[in-house]
């Protein structure tokens, strides 16, 4: 349609080649439960637990979340024994129906009701233990700056070096485990910097924090470092050491919970996604991922809501899961994200299903929720729906991937610390390409970069290498892969790979992202084409294909408005498509059906003529292809949703 045949023979080209073999999965055998999780929230009390039990049961609930926030409500925090008994009492109830749960615990956050009428709370009892910013001004919030702080209540922010809380936190954490619950939940471990008028604070600076840099820097934060200044070099000390601290508070939590109940799962909840809000929050999916068992993203793009989203706001939620999914390695990705809070010309119901698809295409688990909260649900006839059916077929949507003999593109974390609107436009930039053209990828991080298989790695504005980085990237160039350099990393990208570089200038990710936020709502919306942007990426990629010099793995002949993915999972091929073709955030949620995709997959991924095919929310079928020179071509004709095959 908008990409012309010269140019879409330029991308098969570019970004696939022949398979060279199965890669190495997981060792044979079932995944952890928390890799099939549809999950909603539950207020956790000893009355609810029947409710919540028939919850599970009737809407299919996998994986259960419950609230009773020991350490987040400062009375429970001081005597908790009561919670305690709920948890224990649930966990067995939960365990008989042959299930898992997992409670909500806050991070650094505490809540004491009632505040004014009392002589003891958190603040009053312990000012010290409070997070501040530069100027002293303590982190103690009321009803007026968040949604979930009641009237009269006193909300605090913790410094995770307070070390007499942080030991009082670390038994609480202990006695959770032990009640014998599947997971501990761990929302808002941040530094506070997410309230109006603490964006740009950079906290904390309280008297643990700033002894603790001091410490280990011989800095100290209040007089040696400018805040904001990305030149200035003590001010990135700064951020690294936000950064790893709340790294290390979260590996100490799953310590901890690991010491008393081994299977016991540590869950973080984060709200940045892969950009600069992860640095000044200090939470950071690339560094926690390695540390906890599972994160829950609580993440959107554009419109907060999905009823709301424009097919670039869907596309670029779809790069944010794939990277999530990327940084995870062999970990799985929750999406605490949300459907439809009132719009009166959607139905939640199609805002719903259309989000479920998104995280299905993405290889990530789904959490129902009403309006903006962890609980409930906008229409429990479609959850139930839709968690039955992916109950049915849940094997091939989750788990550990991988893409087939893709392009990667890199994604470099301290890039996006230091120079993060630069990379992230250029990131996204490279990977909106490659999802419009239907193409195999793989976005790289720097602990997959010694197992990257693909013959083209795209660096896309990357500004900073460490050791490691540039031994395995040397490694690679040494094994034939083509670096892709673009303007803003040739300056920065080390002698050593001169010979195994082709830079690209201006930078075409950036270009094409540009592009995109001019035109790419309105050809998907009106159906028409667009020269300047198909033009501008057959350009592009042309360049990139004369690296190439074998036949492409998969073809695909599709819209831009529908995403492609494909990979190994279980150790057979796998094809997803996800469909956003005239979607109009806040007025039409459900997609235009496309009369007919062809795909042609060479005839060494695929030992029979055949695949199963599942269009989402119906029932499989087998379809045969047709012989086409090398090649099985496979026609899907009447594409709604979103569509999934795999090698039979």
């Amino acid at each position: 349609m908008i990409f012309k045949a010269q140019f879409v023979n330029v991308i098969f080209l570019l970004f696939s080649s022949l398979a060279a073999g199965l890669p190495a999965g997981l060792p044979p055998g079932e995944l952890p439960w928390q890799f099939f999780v549809c999950t909603s929230g539950h207020p956790l009390t000893a009355q609810t637990i029947d409710s919540i039990i028939a919850d599970t049961q009737n809407t299919h609930l996998f994986g259960i979340e419950v609230d009773n926030d020991i350490t987040g409500r400062y009375d429970s925090f001081l005597n908790p024994q009561q919670k305690l008994n709920e948890l224990r009492a649930l966990a067995k109830r939960v365990h008989a129906v042959h299930n898992y749960a997992f409670v909500y615990i806050a991070g650094l956050e505490c809540i004491t009701p009632d505040a004014p009428q009392r002589t003891h709370t958190f603040f009053k009892d312990h000012p010290d233990w409070v997070q501040r910013d530069l100027n002293g001004r303590p982190a103690v919030f009321g009803s007026q700056d968040a949604f979930w702080i009641r009237e009269g209540d006193e909300d605090v922010w913790i410094s995770p070096f307070a070390q007499p809380w942080r030991q009082m936190y670390m038994e609480r954490v202990r006695q959770i485990a032990a009640t014998g619950i599947d997971g501990v939940y761990v929302d808002i471990p941040y530094w506070m910097t997410h309230f109006e008028g603490w964006e740009n604070t950079w906290a904390s600076f309280d008297d643990f924090t700033v002894r603790a840099f001091k410490e280990k820097t011989g800095i100290d934060a209040r007089s040696d470092l400018q805040l904001g200044d990305f030149s200035d070099p003590n001010f990135l000390k700064w951020i690294d050491f936000r950064l790893q601290t709340i790294r290390d508070f979260l590996a100490e939590i799953d310590r901890n919970v690991k010491q008393v109940n081994p299977n016991c799962l540590t869950i973080a909840e984060i709200y940045p996604g892969i950009d600069f809000e992860a640095v000044r929050v200090g939470a950071d999916a690339s560094l926690l991922y390695p540390v906890v068992d599972v994160i829950a993203h609580e993440y959107s793009q554009g419109a907060y809501m999905a009823s709301d989203r424009q097919p670039l706001d869907w596309f670029k939620y779809i790069v944010g899961m794939l990277t999530f999914r990327a940084l995870a390695h062999d970990k799985a990705t929750w999406m605490l994200s949300y459907s439809w809070d009132g719009n009166p010309h959607v139905r939640p119901a199609d805002a719903m299903r259309l989000l479920f698809a998104a995280q299905l295409f993405a290889g990530a688990n789904s959490w129902d929720a009403a309006t903006h909260v962890m609980s409930g649900s906008n229409d429990y006839s479609t959850r139930r729906q839709v968690f039955k059916w992916i109950a049915q077929y849940q094997e091939h949507f989750y788990g550990p991937a991988r893409a087939v003999n893709p392009i990667g593109i890199y994604f470099s974390v301290q890039t996006r610390n230091y120079h993060s609107d630069a990379f992230i436009k250029s990131f996204t930039g490279f990977v909106l390409m490659a999802l419009h053209a239907h193409l195999p990828f793989q976005i790289v991080d720097a602990r997959a970069l010694n197992e990257f298989k693909g013959r083209v790695l795209i660096l896309p504005n990357v500004k900073r290498f460490n050791a490691k980085e540039l031994k395995a990237l040397a490694e690679l160039a040494r094994r034939g892969v083509r670096l892709i350099i673009t303007a803003n990393s040739q300056q920065d990208a080390p002698r050593a790979l001169e010979n195994f570089q082709t830079v690209l200038s201006p930078c075409p990710g950036k270009q094409y992202h540009a592009l995109c936020a001019q035109h790419f709502n309105r050809i998907v919306q009106n159906f028409t084409a667009n020269d300047s942007l198909s033009a501008f990426a057959q350009t592009t990629l042309q360049k990139i294909a004369e690296l190439k010099n074998r036949p492409p793995a998969v073809r695909v002949s599709a819209p831009p408005a529908v995403a492609f993915k494909a990979v190994y999972l279980n150790e057979k091929l796998h094809l997803a498509l996800v469909n956003f073709s005239g979607i109009q955030g806040g007025v039409q949620v459900v997609p235009q059906s496309v009369p007919e995709i062809t795909i042609e997959v060479h005839q060494s991924l695929l030992p029979e003529n055949n695949l199963t095919l599942l269009p989402y929310l119906r029932s499989p079928q087998t379809i045969k292809g047709q012989k086409a020179g090398d090649y099985y071509r496979f026609k899907i004709t009447h594409l709604s949703h979103g569509v999934f095959l795999w090698q039979n």
